[in-house]
């Protein structure tokens, strides 16, 4: 069992819970059920889940190889920790009326980070 990266799964899960709960009561009060009509309001929210759901998978991905490789728990605690902060930043950003740049940007980059420090860590524990 991953239990560091268990509770980062279970709380991002969480997250896109949420972010697809968003969009469904939005598609249900405005009864749009494919696409977007061209409704903006309606495009960020889906955007905001869709962006979850296409970097989360590879972060959870990274972070459970991580713990697997045997990474001090703390090292593995951070980088989840940076995972789940930018997810939720970036999920921030989107929600409300108006989008919030800087809780996007800071959500992208702490996610970046992530996904490129644990990618990086996992190279140079496998070469050297």
């Amino acid at each position: 069992m991953l239990p560091i990266t268990s509770v980062f799964a279970a709380l991002i899960a969480l997250l896109f819970l949420a972010l697809s709960f968003h969009v469904i009561a939005y598609r249900r009060a405005k009864l749009i059920s494919l696409g977007d009509h061209g409704d903006k309001a309606l495009e960020t929210r889906v955007r905001a889940q869709a962006n979850c759901a296409e970097y989360a998978p590879l972060g959870l991905i990274l972070l459970a190889l991580v713990e697997m490789a045997g990474a001090p728990a703390v090292a593995t605690i951070v980088l989840g920790m940076a995972l789940l902060a930018g997810r939720l930043l970036h999920a921030v950003g989107f929600w409300g009326e108006r989008p919030v740049m800087a809780f996007r940007v800071y959500g992208m980059l702490l996610t970046t980070g992530m996904i490129f420090v644990a990618a990086i860590g996992l190279l140079l524990h496998r070469l050297f």
